[in-house]
């Protein structure tokens, strides 16, 4: 359930009609919660709220996008909501894992908030385990696409000059039938069921996934925040190297330590 920031104000809840909503999954490497710092961070958004649900591991920490000291004790929580209405983006971060058994609830909660805020799309940032790729998926790019059959018919021929690849499903018995295709996600988290329940229910959604490892996964967010950004164009400024565009958040600084380069800061 969504919940809007307490301005003091008593004003009303912000307005979603006709935003995309972009957000993470909870995926290997975590490369879509990292990839959607860089897109809050680097676009200034504003928090305009939070996502309450008991399907997350709680969590409290400080300002991970603080700025100056003024603004560095404010506290995040595991699911808060951030807005750019001039570019009618909505953007739900998650930030802890979910505790077990909670996927499908959380998939129902948010797919009804995106009905109740008439959201026009959803884009999820996620990911995959590279080990588990099949021999056609070893081939060219490491990022892939999905779209709901309600977002192909507005977008896809968009993918197609982009030449992006589409997520190939795979053999459901590998080894005994090759007949047999399903979509396979593995490390994706709620990807797959998020994706599959929004096709049921009419919702058209667009999942952004890049085949990786644990380990250093800052250059994975940025290829998929660069692969986000061809499409929607967040940022429009045209340089050699697409990644020093992003903003670095303040809290990448306490979490990886020396792992970034001090152009990056």
């Amino acid at each position: 359930m969504f919940v809007p920031c307490d301005r003091g104000g008593g004003s009303a809840a912000p307005d979603f009609k006709g935003f995309t909503l972009l957000m993470p999954a909870v995926s290997v490497g975590n490369v879509g919660q990292l990839a959607t710092d860089l897109v809050i961070s680097t676009l200034d958004m504003t928090k305009v709220g939070y996502f309450y649900t008991d399907c997350l591991v709680p969590m409290v920490g400080n300002n991970p996008y603080a700025t100056a000291e003024e603004n560095s004790t404010e506290l995040s929580i595991n699911a808060e909501v951030y807005s750019l209405p001039s570019k009618k983006l909505v953007v739900l971060q998650i930030r802890s894992p979910f505790i077990k058994n909670k996927y499908r609830p959380f998939c129902e909660a948010l797919l009804s908030w995106v009905k109740s805020s008439k959201c026009a799309r959803v884009v999820l940032l996620s990911s995959s385990h590279a080990y588990q790729r099949d021999d056609e998926q070893l081939l060219g790019t490491p990022l892939r696409y999905l779209l709901t059959p309600d977002l192909e018919k507005a977008v896809g021929g968009r993918m197609k000059e982009l030449n992006w690849k589409e997520m190939e499903k795979v053999a459901a018995y590998p080894g005994i039938s090759d007949t047999d295709k399903v979509l396979h996600i593995p490390g994706g988290g709620i990807t797959k069921l998020l994706f599959t329940e929004s096709c049921s229910e009419g919702i058209q959604m667009a999942v952004l996934l890049k085949f990786c490892s644990e380990g250093d996964n800052i250059p994975d967010a940025f290829v998929l925040v660069n692969y986000l950004n061809e499409w929607l164009q967040l940022l429009k400024s045209e340089v050699s190297n697409p990644s020093s565009q992003w903003k670095i958040p303040s809290s990448w600084r306490l979490l990886f330590g020396n792992g970034l380069p001090p152009a990056l800061f």
